[in-house]
């Protein structure tokens, strides 16, 4: 299934080659787990601060349950600091 991915700050050295400066289309099997996306990409529980899914917050013990379908977008950024 095709989902799309977004990571932001610091966690887009993770990302696969592609056109787009955040965002890449990607292909993953069927039922996978949010959290088990976020280990294939090899980011760490603590840089994975923020994640959602089509917009909404996925809190860190959802992330084991969550299972991502065709079309999902996945965004995560890293702990951010300033003012």
């Amino acid at each position: 299934m095709q989902i799309n991915i977004e990571f932001y700050a610091s966690l887009m050295k993770y990302l696969p080659p592609g056109k787009s400066r955040f965002r890449r289309e990607i292909r993953v099997e069927d039922g996978l787990k949010l959290s088990r996306l976020i280990e294939q990409f090899h980011i760490k529980p603590e840089e994975a601060h923020l994640v959602l899914v089509n917009g909404l917050f996925v809190c860190g013990e959802d992330r084991a349950d969550r299972e991502l379908v065709e079309g999902d977008v996945v965004s995560i950024w890293p702990p951010v600091a300033g003012g």
